[in-house]
């Protein structure tokens, strides 16, 4: 276990898997930053668009890849949507309503699935799905190399988004102060549905690097909800730097918790890390102090 070659491998592996996990972060951060809520239905929206994945592969014949774009807008729309027609209207502006009814939201999704798939889990074949290349003496999987730059390239695009256009700086206005933001002409309720149907689509992108080698089910999205938590706090309340670094060092920790531990108690490496951090540095990593 303490091979060089092995212990690479462990480290790629799980620089791969951290990649869709700071994509997935990425969306719940943003969330948090300008609406400044939790977004507990996060998971459930992951779930959905795996579902979408899947129906696109096994109905159409769509390749995940070539599903990117159609599922990113679609879950983007679909944020939108929810903020627009539910958050907002019932929320009244109060955070705390929020709260619930994103939660409430997360409820419904995952018994709507439910009813539609049953609690089978589901997976896709695809010609690449046990494909390998060698990076020296490391053997790594087609799928997960791909999901690693798709997954980087999505959060670069995100980031030029919020830094060089002018729905970033919108966005980034309303963050900061959503009063003087108004008085400057943005319409703040529009930017908030904006920065949902963003965060939306950032699960939505996830789900396509995901499905070539991993399965769907109901319940498919609790796990990941809680390691994003873990790396939006982990990397720093709002902070985009924060959650790329945070989903890249879980994905390296899990990886190696898996390789020393055992996959069932991999995961206890995430939270001992998340603890150490929180312990020494309680604004995260990339956090500014309150």
């Amino acid at each position: 276990m303490f091979d060089p070659v092995i212990l690479l491998s462990a480290v790629l592996n799980g620089l791969t898997t951290g990649a869709v996990y700071a994509l997935i972060a990425l969306g719940l951060t943003l969330v948090y930053g300008v609406l400044h809520i939790i977004n507990f239905s996060h998971g459930a929206a992951l779930m959905i668009a795996l579902y979408a994945v899947w129906l696109l592969k096994e109905k159409l014949g769509i390749d995940p890849y070539v599903a990117l774009p159609f599922v990113t807008l679609g879950m983007f729309a679909l944020g939108y949507g929810l903020q627009r027609c539910v958050i907002e209207r019932a929320s009244h502006g109060k955070d705390e309503n929020i709260l619930l009814v994103t939660l409430g939201l997360a409820i419904v999704l995952e018994n709507l699935a439910l009813v539609g798939f049953k609690s089978d889990t589901h997976t896709i074949d695809t010609p690449y799905t046990l494909a390998t290349v060698d990076i020296g003496p490391v053997m790594l999987s087609v799928p997960k190399l791909i999901a690693f730059g798709g997954a980087l390239a999505a959060a670069a695009l995100l980031f030029w988004i919020m830094r060089a256009t002018d729905l970033g700086r919108a966005i980034r206005a309303v963050a900061k102060e959503k009063h003087g933001a108004k008085l400057m002409g943005i319409d703040v309720e529009r930017v908030y549905a904006l920065s949902f149907g963003i965060g939306m689509a950032c699960v939505g992108a996830a789900a396509c690097f995901l499905m070539p080698t991993y399965y769907v089910n109901p319940q498919v999205g609790s796990g990941f909800v809680l390691v994003a938590f873990t790396i939006v706090v982990l990397g720093g309340m709002g902070s985009f730097a924060g959650a790329l670094a945070g989903g890249l060092l879980i994905g390296v920790v899990e990886s190696l918790g898996g390789l020393w531990l055992g996959d069932s108690l991999g995961q206890m490496g995430i939270f001992a890390i998340f603890i150490i951090v929180v312990l020494l540095r309680p604004q995260g990593l990339f956090g500014a102090r309150a």
